[in-house]
């Protein structure tokens, strides 16, 4: 099994920062993809940020330049720094981790709990 576990959610207030993180352990061999996602009330959700094993990013234009996506393989760990929020910012975020099991030998895409981000005004 693989297992994904989110932290740092909470809340702001418009301008300020959080940083949430993002720890995967289990049977993984290999990681493709690690990305962030947000679901708002009544939305659906949506990609915020993604990194590749090879460090490269891509963001959601409502958050480029204000969000940084981060990992630390050794540590199996992605981070979302999230600076300058907004209220529209306020969501459930979601982490997913793509790659190889170690014990099936097969592809697997799995997703955190979720933490809750409020930015108030």
């Amino acid at each position: 099994q693989v297992h994904v576990v989110e932290s740092g959610g909470g809340g702001v207030q418009a301008g300020g920062s959080l940083r949430l993180s993002c720890a995967a352990s289990g049977n993984i061999f290999s990681i493709n993809t690690m990305g962030w996602y947000r679901q708002a009330p009544g939305q659906q959700r949506e990609l915020v940020a993604a990194i590749t094993s090879d460090g490269i990013t891509n963001y959601a234009d409502s958050v480029k330049g204000r969000f940084t996506i981060s990992r630390d393989n050794a540590k199996n760990t992605v981070y979302l720094q999230m600076n300058s929020l907004k209220v529209e910012d306020t969501a459930v975020y979601y982490c997913k981790w793509s790659g190889l099991r170690s014990d099936t030998w097969r592809h697997f895409d799995e997703w955190g709990q979720g933490t809750q981000v409020t930015v108030s005004s």
